[in-house]
């Protein structure tokens, strides 16, 4: 499951990539426009400003704007840079391999089989989605040329 923190920061940044040309974008519009508690989106902002996803400005024309053409942000970096690994199981994890304790073989687990098919996929998604994409899809939501619409066409 999504952490809540991914899922705001994802609808924070399509708003910002659907606003990028009206300038900075004031938090409290975000978190009015998309139902996101003030106070949450600050501290995930201020995580995606530190991780050079975003700018911000003080002042009477400040606010949050893109610093990577949207393009350029893949929602699995977005989501594994606030959230840690996008593993469903530790097993399955590049970043962060750990045995299950209760595994006696993993070539052979019934559950890490499963959930690799599913991770997988999963990772095919994420990490070839662009914020771009996303927003797209947001506009659209039977764009052909997404990457998801694709691959969830295709049946993954």
């Amino acid at each position: 499951m999504l952490p809540m923190k991914s899922r705001y920061a994802l609808k924070a940044l399509v708003y910002l990539a659907l606003h990028q040309d009206e300038g900075p974008v004031l938090i409290s519009t975000i978190a009015e426009a998309e139902g996101i508690p003030r106070k949450f989106l600050e501290a995930i902002l201020l995580e995606l400003r530190n991780q050079g996803v975003l700018a911000s400005r003080r002042g009477k024309h400040g606010g949050y704007t893109l610093l990577l053409a949207p393009e350029r942000i893949l929602l699995g970096d977005v989501i594994r840079s606030l959230t840690g690994p996008l593993a469903p199981l530790p097993c399955l994890s590049r970043t962060a391999y750990q045995r299950c304790a209760e595994c006696r073989d993993e070539k052979t687990c019934a559950v890490r089989l499963l959930l690799a098919d599913v991770h997988t996929a999963t990772m095919k998604i994420l990490e070839h989605t662009s914020l771009a994409d996303l927003a797209a899809r947001t506009l659209d939501p039977q764009a052909a040329t997404s990457p998801i619409a694709v691959w969830l066409g295709a049946g993954i």
